[in-house]
């Protein structure tokens, strides 16, 4: 049973900067349902798939940005986000140690791991059903498939908590 939602959204502009995917946690530090955030308790929103599992985590694409970049550079962007996945798994993100905990000290670096998971994990031998998807550029996905279509997942809420006084 999937505890990950996996969402695409449509990128405003056809260029290759900007986000590619992202990662949204729906708990706070320790997978706990409520945090603070500038001073204020806040709860998570929850979200539900149709069959009543709770959803720990949104993966959402950004298409056709996401698409339209290199085999290697779209499976190092999978594994980015995933690896913000607590080891856990309770909702919460991967925190390392600092003041960078989110990508380490260097983005950069922690890009250059993420390609090294990769490419270990492509030596494994995977079935190619598995990633083939992920070879094709947009346009060749919509030629094979049609039209890309799927449920929108809203991004959640932090809801505020007011304690009785």
């Amino acid at each position: 049973m999937s505890r990950v939602a996996v969402a695409f959204s449509q990128a405003r502009k056809g260029v290759r900067h900007g986000i590619h995917a992202s990662l949204t946690p729906m708990r706070f530090e320790h997978g706990a349902m409520e945090g603070k955030r500038r001073g204020r308790l806040f709860r998570a929103q929850r979200l539900f798939d149709a069959q009543g599992v709770e959803m720990l985590y949104i993966l959402k694409f950004y298409l056709p940005r996401f698409h339209n970049e290199s085999f290697e550079e779209k499976l190092t962007t999978i594994f980015h986000e995933l690896w913000h996945i607590s080891a856990d798994f309770n909702g919460d993100i991967r925190r390392h140690a600092g003041r960078c905990y989110v990508h380490t000290s260097s983005e950069k670096e922690y890009d250059r791991q993420m390609l090294l998971f990769a490419r270990e994990w492509l030596q494994m031998g995977p079935s190619s059903d598995v990633y083939e998807f992920v070879t094709c550029k947009f346009a060749t996905l919509q030629q094979k498939y049609g039209k890309i279509v799927g449920v929108k997942v809203p991004q959640p809420k932090l809801i505020p908590i007011r304690r009785a006084g």
